[in-house]
C-alpha cells in the first residue's frame, strides 16, 4: 500500500517545478508582459470592489443603523446613512430588555444537532452510494435524488402531524427531527467519495483492511473539505431556517434566534429599530466567524464534490 500511494504523491512537487520553470521562461520571452499583467491586476482589483459593493452595500448600509444613539432617526426625515454619533446603546438594551441570549442557545443547540446528524448520516450514506458492485444501488441514488424534486413546503402539514404525533411540538427536538439530513448532503459526499481514486481501496483492501477501517482511516481525510461544505451548510440552514421553528415553538421561551428578531419590533418593551438591527448583525457573527475559519475547506470541498454531482 505505502508504495502505490507514495509513489503519485512524490510526483506531485516535480509537477509543480516544471510547470513555475515553464511559467518563468514564459515571462522571461515576453518582456511587456510584466506591465500588462500589472494592469490587468489593477482592472480586477477595480471591478472586485465595484462587486463587493454592489453585494454588500445593500446589507451593510441598513445594519450601520444599528450604532446610532438613541433618539437619532433611522430613516426617513434627517437620517443619515453613517450615524451622526457612534453609541452601542442598541446592543446594551438588547440583551438587557429582551430574551435574546436563550434564543442564541436555543438555536445554537439546533445548529450542534443538525451539524452533527448532517456530517454523520451524509458521510456513511454518500459513501455506501458510491461504493460499486451492490444490488440497488441506482434505485438508492434515485430514490435520494428525487427527495429534492418536493419543496419544504409541501411536505410541512404531514411533518408537523408526524412530530406532534409524537410528542415533539414545542421543543428543540421537534425543530431538528425533520431536517436531520438532508438529499443534497448525500449527493454531495457521495461525489466526493467517487473522486477517490480506486486504487487506493484496492491497496487497502490487499493489505487487509476492513470496511470500517477503509472508511475511517482513508476515504474520511480525503474528504475533509466535503465534511466541512456539509458542516457549514447545514449550520446555516438550521440557523437561518424560520418557518418550521414558527409552526412548532409555540413558547416564546424555546424560540430561536430568528423568531426572536422577528418579535423584537412588535415587543411590548418597545423596542426600536436599532435593536432589530444590532439583533440581526448579532445574528450574522456567527455564520461570519465560522465560514473565515473554514473558507479553505469550503471552497476545496466545492471544487471536489462539485464535479461528479
Amino acid at each position: 500500500m505505502s508504495q502505490q500511494t507514495v509513489a503519485p504523491q512524490a510526483q506531485v512537487p516535480a509537477a509543480k517545478k516544471r510547470l513555475a520553470l515553464r511559467r518563468r521562461q514564459k515571462a522571461a520571452n515576453h518582456g511587456g508582459g510584466k506591465t500588462l499583467r500589472g494592469r490587468r491586476l489593477v482592472v480586477r482589483y477595480i471591478v472586485l470592489v465595484v462587486v463587493l459593493f454592489l453585494l454588500l452595500g445593500p446589507l451593510i448600509v441598513p445594519l450601520l443603523a444599528a450604532f446610532k444613539a438613541p433618539g437619532e432617526p433611522v430613516f426617513g426625515q434627517g437620517a443619515t446613512i453613517l450615524p451622526q454619533q457612534w453609541s452601542l446603546a442598541a446592543f446594551y438594551d438588547l440583551f438587557e430588555r429582551t430574551h435574546i441570549v436563550g434564543s442564541i442557545a436555543n438555536s445554537l443547540i439546533v445548529c450542534t444537532l443538525a451539524v452533527c446528524s448532517h456530517t454523520v448520516l451524509a458521510s456513511l450514506g454518500g459513501y455506501m452510494l458510491s461504493r460499486r458492485g451492490w444490488r440497488g444501488r441506482s434505485i438508492a441514488y434515485a430514490i435520494v435524488l428525487s427527495a429534492m424534486i418536493f419543496p419544504f413546503e409541501s411536505l410541512m402539514l404531514s411533518l408537523f402531524n408526524i412530530v406532534a404525533s409524537v410528542n415533539l411540538y414545542g421543543s428543540l427536538l421537534g425543530v431538528w427531527l425533520p431536517g436531520m439530513l438532508g438529499p443534497f448532503h448525500v449527493l454531495l459526499m457521495r461525489a466526493a467519495f467517487m473522486g477517490i481514486p480506486d486504487e487506493i481501496e484496492d491497496a487497502a483492501f490487499i493489505d487487509g483492511a476492513g470496511e470500517a477501517r477503509r472508511f475511517w482511516k482513508i476515504f474520511l481525510p480525503q474528504v475533509r473539505g466535503a465534511l466541512t461544505v456539509v458542516g457549514l451548510t447545514s449550520f446555516i440552514f438550521a440557523w437561518s431556517d424560520f418557518l418550521w421553528p414558527l409552526l412548532i415553538l409555540p413558547d416564546p421561551e424555546n424560540q430561536t434566534m430568528m423568531l426572536a428578531l422577528t418579535t423584537l419590533k412588535s415587543s411590548v418593551q418597545g423596542v426600536t429599530y436599532q435593536q432589530v438591527l444590532a439583533g440581526a448583525i448579532v445574528a450574522l457573527i456567527p455564520i461570519l466567524v465560522i465560514f473565515f475559519f473554514t473558507q479553505k475547506y469550503f471552497f476545496r470541498g466545492i471544487e471536489d464534490g462539485g464535479l461528479k454531482f
